[in-house]
């Protein structure tokens, strides 16, 4: 299950996000999410563990909880919804002309 996390501590790596969540079950990937520009972390990442039930005890007893001097908030990673990009032309319907 993949675990979404927010309200890191700006200095969390992802081995410390991993070590958070490992005391609840088998953690496959930690990821601290930083900014492309200043490389700084975003403040949230992705947690993804093995065994569904592990992450859910995990997610009840992590959330709301207080990790480097900040509330956490994990649940649930949702997908990512697809984009759609307008695949015909850029010019008005009302105009029948190029």
């Amino acid at each position: 299950m993949k675990i979404y996390v927010s309200n890191l501590d700006f200095n969390v790596q992802n081995e410390e996000l991993a070590d958070c969540f490992a005391t609840y079950g088998t953690v496959t990937s930690a990821n601290v999410i930083n900014d492309k520009t200043t490389g700084r972390s975003r403040g949230f990442g992705f947690v993804e563990m093995t065994d569904n039930e592990e992450a859910k005890t995990a997610i009840s007893n992590l959330d709301g909880s207080t990790y480097n001097g900040r509330q956490l908030r994990a649940a649930e990673a949702l997908d990512k919804p697809e984009r759609s990009f307008n695949k015909g032309s850029f010019r008005s319907e009302s105009s029948n002309r190029w």
